[in-house]
């Protein structure tokens, strides 16, 4: 199988591309728009600033490469904050894949922000969660997060419930980090080579 990670100047590549290697699947980092939609998966991952982020794809024009991909696609966490219409993280129009905006988490009350850290993911419902538990803990990093909309595929609760996961056609995406969640995160990698 082939499975292309997209290169956009954002973190956490290495982590992704070690977690599917451990699942017996080969990868490639990539920004060449060819290599992306030859791919039989694509996964966009990311840890970062959005605006800086959607900058670097518009001047690859990987944006237009993106939303145009017929294959499962994979955000997360800051893929899938820039595959929604767009985030307050310095007024970012985004990819718009999903209609959801992006807000930031209230600070100044008993939560930090970011949201960093174990928590519970629940309401699953997508073939990329067959198999995690209800009330599974998975891995957090983010201090934006995406409302809830009728996309939402898996939600938590951060002072406030938000949007965990989502999907829209082959269109998938977390807002945590799968390949540090553990069992359930190893569970929706599998699921998402095997959709």
């Amino acid at each position: 199988m082939k499975v292309a990670i997209v290169k956009y100047n954002a973190g956490n590549v290495a982590s992704v591309r070690n977690a599917i290697s451990r699942l017996g699947v080969d990868s490639v980092v990539s920004d060449d728009a060819a290599v992306l939609r030859r791919a039989e998966r694509v996964i966009f991952p990311g840890v970062g600033e959005a605006s800086s982020a959607m900058s670097y794809l518009r001047g690859k024009r990987l944006d237009e490469v993106v939303r145009s991909l017929t294959q499962p696609v994979l955000g997360i966490c800051l893929g899938m904050q820039l595959l929604c219409a767009y985030s307050e993280e310095n007024d970012t129009e985004c990819l718009g894949v999903f209609p959801g905006r992006i807000r930031r988490f209230p600070g100044g009350g008993p939560l930090k922000v970011p949201h960093m850290g174990w928590n519970t993911i629940s309401d699953l419902r997508s073939p990329l969660l067959e198999g995690v538990k209800e009330d599974s803990y998975a891995y957090f990093v983010h201090g934006y997060y995406a409302e809830r909309s009728p996309e939402t595929i898996a939600g938590c609760v951060y002072g406030e419930p938000f949007a965990a996961g989502v999907q829209k056609d082959n269109f998938y995406a977390v807002q945590f980090h799968p390949e540090k969640s553990g069992e359930a995160g190893t569970q929706i990698l599998k699921n998402f080579l095997n959709l």
